[in-house]
């Protein structure tokens, strides 16, 4: 498969076509699948889009091709990844690629763009030493052979600490290392987000390094302009999306951090690192 191209909104394909939304290409562009990523647990479609002369490569998972899950309603996941992208647009951090929901080849589904990652960013380590060295934050001790343990840290990086409290606020169940993408010019996208916003704390993540430490301002003020935004508009878009109960327990999440004005911290009544952890 050859290697995608991607286009940011407001950004330029390699053959220097413009597209000044990338939204709106996923929204109306005609999708032509080209692959299947067989490692998901979920149907994954690699596709072309195009629209209106703008063209990119992008992810289509057709909700017909979602697994139940137990705790989990059935065929929501594509709308939860959608929600997770429009609360990271509202804090301003723009975390998560443009993503939307429409018809596809398979039938209605969750649509993003594709992100090609820096294969050369170290984000995630195992070391040998007790405590993570100048850089890093620990995040658990980890077995990766008979009697052997390493321990498990991530970088002490701002783009991944914002992760971390977008991850709080969606109560995202799934934060593996696979779904951190960094990108050669220096920003940072977390995808798949289809088991988040549940109304019960289910917290699992690999980006626990600063559990119970103050939040920035940076981050008090996102989720400022979060709350702002939850009582206007986006609370309205996401209604289509969530239950009423799952919107309430976000807008409860949200007060509860500016409340604290500290990081989570681990609730002992769900495994707090996913598995498997990449």
């Amino acid at each position: 498969m050859p290697a995608p191209e991607r286009v940011p909104p407001g950004g330029v394909t390699s053959d220097g076509t413009h597209h000044a939304d990338g939204v709106e290409l996923l929204a109306k562009g005609a999708l032509t699948v080209r692959g299947q990523l067989r490692e998901a647990s979920n149907a994954v479609l690699y596709c072309a889009v195009e629209y209106d002369g703008g063209k990119a490569m992008c992810v289509y998972k057709p909700i017909a091709g979602e697994r139940p899950l137990w705790d989990f309603p059935d065929g929501s996941l594509a709308a939860r990844e959608v929600a997770a992208y429009l609360v990271s647009e509202a804090t301003g951090w723009d975390l998560v690629p443009p993503t939307v929901l429409r018809d596809g080849p398979y039938g209605e589904g969750m649509c993003q763009l594709w992100i090609e990652a820096d294969p050369s960013a170290e984000l995630l380590a195992l070391v040998e030493d007790d405590e993570p060295g100048d850089g890093w934050k620990a995040v658990a001790f980890a077995e990766v052979d008979e009697g052997r343990t390493a321990l498990l840290v991530h970088a002490d990086d701002e783009r991944l600490r914002r992760l971390a409290v977008l991850d709080a606020v969606i109560n995202n169940a799934d934060r593996k290392g696979g779904h951190l993408l960094p990108t050669a010019d220096g920003r940072l996208y977390g995808i798949d987000h289809g088991v988040s916003f549940h109304t019960d704390d289910k917290l699992r993540t690999l980006l626990w390094g600063w559990a119970g430490e103050p939040l920035t301002e940076d981050a008090r003020e996102a989720l400022r302009l979060l709350s702002d935004a939850l009582g206007d508009d986006l609370g309205e878009r996401l209604s289509t999306l969530l239950t009423e109960a799952e919107l309430a327990a976000l807008r409860a999440r949200v007060t509860t951090l500016l409340a604290t004005g500290r990081h989570p911290e681990p609730s002992g009544r769900w495994p707090a690192i996913p598995w498997p952890p990449v």
